[in-house]
């Protein structure tokens, strides 16, 4: 069993630092919430105590949100951050500094008690887990999904489309910076327009001198020009996984 987390909520209006703190408080995942009302304070807490999360409102005066969570990310050890905010258009530079969660505001219970799930599943170190979440927005609602569970992303001018098992993600990031990001996590480019997770390769398929792969049960085309690197990787991830 988890053991309840200590978390750290700061905001720098107090009735929503207090509000916030109740609610989590009231949640028997959490073990000890403390609270810091800007984020000087905040970063001489963390100097003296470790905490498992650190609820987080973007717009304060002096250091922002935003710009604490990069302070943060900098930490030997970062906490993982989950945002509470009013403001949704932070949410892609959320997925910039890999927050677990992006809650806006007001606060319904249950909509926090995901949050927590997100940061109890993660082990309370959601950083350090290597499997990010990934912001995405659907009829004006942020939510996150695992990169473990992306097959492969399409580029469509500025944004890339995320699929996942059955769905998909229109997201604002550039294909190139999504394969700069994720090369280490098993992604690779098989064509000037899409990435395929190799965890997610059920087949490949030659054919008349054509490469083609199978996630998902849809089939990709792969270009020349990287049929050969991709049947490399594969190769070496078969041998490194053994028989």
């Amino acid at each position: 069993m988890t053991p309840p987390l200590k978390v750290l909520v700061i905001d720098d209006e107090r009735p929503a630092l207090d509000e916030l703190a109740w609610l989590l408080g009231r949640d028997p995942r959490i073990g000890e919430v403390l609270t810091s009302d800007s984020a000087t304070e905040a970063l001489r807490v963390l100097q003296d105590l470790e905490v498992d999360a650190v609820f987080l409102d973007i717009q304060m005066p002096g250091l922002t949100g935003l710009e604490l969570a990069q302070v943060l990310s900098r930490f030997k050890v970062p906490p993982p951050v989950v945002f509470v905010t009013a403001h949704e258009e932070h949410a892609v530079d959320a997925f910039d500094l890999r927050a677990v969660d992006y809650v806006l505001k007001p606060v319904r219970a249950e909509r926090l008690a995901e949050a927590v799930r997100r940061l109890v599943d993660a082990g309370g170190a959601a950083t350090a887990s290597g499997d990010e979440q990934i912001p995405v927005e659907r009829g004006g609602v942020t939510r996150f999904v695992s990169r473990s569970s992306i097959t492969h992303v399409e580029a469509q001018g500025d944004y890339a489309r995320l699929h996942t098992r059955g769905d998909s993600h229109l997201v604002r990031v550039p294909l190139s910076t999504l394969e700069e990001q994720w090369a280490a996590a098993g992604f690779v480019r098989i064509h000037r327009s899409s990435l395929v997770s190799l965890a997610h390769i059920d087949e490949v398929r030659m054919q008349g001198g054509k490469c083609t792969v199978v996630v998902a049960g849809e089939e990709l085309d792969v270009s020349r020009r990287h049929t050969r690197q991709l049947r490399e990787l594969l190769t070496t991830r078969r041998e490194r996984s053994g028989p």
